[in-house]
Order: C-alpha cells, then sequence, then structure tokens
C-alpha cells in the first residue's frame, strides 16, 4: 500500500494529520538530498551547495544560503542561483512535530539511495548503542 507508513506512524501513537506531515517531510529531504548529490545534463552540471557569495568569489559554508551551483560544460564560469532552503523549512516541521511526541526519536539519513527519514520508538535504540548505528530499527518514513 502506498501509504504504508502513516498507518504505521497511527499505530505508534501519532495523529492522523502529523503521520501525513512527516510523509511530505520526508519526501521534502529526499529530494533535496538527491539535489546535494547532483545532477546534468548535455550542456550542465549542477548541484545545491550552502555558503555565501563575496566580493573574491564563492565561499562555502555548510551552515550558510543554499545555491545551485551549475557548471556549464562549456568552459563558461560557474554559476551560483539562491535557492529557498526548504531542508531548513522541512527539518523546523519537524522538531515541531515531535515535541508533541516524548519518548520518540527522529533521524534524518542524507544518502539518497534510501529514505530520508526515521522515526524511533522508545526502545529502538539497544542500551548504549549510537543512534547513528541503528537508526534502521525504527519506522521508516517514505512515499
Amino acid at each position: 500500500m502506498k501509504y504504508d507508513c502513516v498507518h504505521t506512524l497511527e499505530n505508534a501513537g501519532f495523529s492522523y494529520e502529523d503521520a501525513t506531515a512527516l510523509r511530505r517531510i520526508s519526501m521534502t529531504l529526499h529530494r533535496w538530498h538527491e539535489l546535494e548529490c547532483g545532477d546534468s545534463n548535455d550542456y550542465a552540471s549542477w548541484g545545491i551547495v550552502r555558503g555565501s557569495q563575496q566580493p573574491e568569489g564563492f565561499v562555502y559554508d555548510e551552515t550558510g544560503k543554499p545555491f545551485k551551483e551549475v557548471h556549464p560544460h562549456s568552459g563558461k564560469h560557474t554559476r551560483y542561483q539562491p535557492l529557498p532552503d526548504r531542508e531548513a523549512g522541512a527539518l523546523k516541521r519537524l522538531a515541531a512535530i515531535m515535541v508533541r511526541y516524548p519518548g520518540f526519536e527522529s533521524y534524518v539519513q542524507g544518502d539518497p539511495r534510501g529514505a530520508a527519514l526515521y522515526i524511533l520508538r522508545p526502545g529502538d535504540i539497544p542500551e548504549g548503542a549510537s543512534l547513528d548505528s541503528c537508526y534502521n530499527r525504527g519506522i521508516v518514513v517514505c512515499k
């Protein structure tokens, strides 16, 4: 079924509205992570980077504003186009939802080859284990 994660989240105690919002957040983050890895066509390659434009050129900064970095295959100069920060918005909405569900934790996995968001129930993380090593024990939130 297409919306299995919504039903799984509801069964874990999330409201339908929050479960569907988490699904949308996951899809937004997944697309963002795809764009961070980049794409190309016959004319250019591009991807999302963070930083700022300075008089001496672009300065990369992981906490900076997002830009679409375009590398034309013709050899022309690299271009930087400002982008709306959909990642920050999604993470802000995620945090607002998670506050309503004490005991649950969220994990954002940035590799676009997998799901972007996991919700961990109490007990999903064994005592002394790192969240990074066992996040996939949680509820996968995906399309």
